[in-house]
């Protein structure tokens, strides 16, 4: 293990309520292959013995796991990893999935930075200040961008440290739960970008004018505040709507 990576998840990880501990240790086997897609998680009662705490902190931290498409949890038979090795970032939307589990993805980040609101969003208003994320995601065999996303968080002295020791395990949704901003609601929008801006192609290594898809993301706390809004430019040969009922 990256010792350096393991101190800056054990920072980020103070204070942390007893759910986020839980799901972040068992996030961990299920992503360094531990458990992998299809294995059974041990039963509630195994879990609440292993962990010394309640049912309800359990049930809490498979939701939280569930939430990132890491589990699923079938009703008297127990929760099965789905987590297949391939992830786009879990805040890259609820309702977006990869098309193909074979293929391999490197992220890099392009910025993550503290400053003003500068895309628009109906509920922040220009200006705002934030915390930016811009994530490209690319393809590992020939370098293409299948993911171009750029986050704001409305600022809040909390972020302080992520400048400071960068995004846990690389993720911005992993890194705001354990700062306590836990999603309660949100809204999605998908849409089409009907012709990739020259700006953005150069960006992503791709061709001006392809035809890609759009996403639009919303997130509040149980209290309404917003968490994040996020735009997302995804590849639709790889993202397509992926819905549950």
């Amino acid at each position: 293990m990256d010792k350096s990576k393991h101190d800056k998840t054990g920072l980020a990880l103070i204070g942390a309520s007893k759910s986020k501990r839980i799901a972040h240790a068992l996030e961990s086997e299920i992503r360094t292959g531990v458990l992998s897609r299809g294995d059974a998680l041990a039963s509630e009662n195994a879990l609440v013995k292993r962990f010394a705490v309640s049912r309800s902190t359990v049930r809490k931290s498979l939701e939280m796991l569930s939430s990132k498409g890491l589990i699923t949890t079938k009703s008297g038979i127990g929760s099965f990893v789905t987590f297949d090795g391939v992830t786009i970032d879990d805040q890259a939307g609820w309702t977006l999935a990869l098309s193909s589990s074979t293929v391999q993805l490197s992220t890099r980040v392009l910025r993550l930075e503290r400053g003003p609101m500068d895309i628009q969003c109906a509920e922040i208003p220009l200006g705002t200040d934030c915390l930016i994320v811009d994530r490209l995601r690319y393809l590992d065999n020939i370098g293409a961008g299948v993911s171009l996303e750029r986050s704001r968080v409305p600022w809040r002295d909390t972020l302080n440290e992520v400048l400071q020791v960068d995004l846990v395990d690389g993720s911005l949704n992993t890194t705001l739960q354990n700062r306590g901003l836990t999603i309660a609601n949100g809204a999605e929008w998908a849409g089409v970008e009907p012709s990739l801006s020259a700006d953005d192609a150069a960006v992503m290594g791709r061709k001006a004018g392809d035809a890609m898809l759009r996403l639009r993301r919303l997130t509040r706390e149980e209290d309404r505040t917003i968490i994040e809004y996020v735009e997302s430019i995804l590849d639709p040969d790889l993202f397509g709507l992926h819905m549950e009922f």
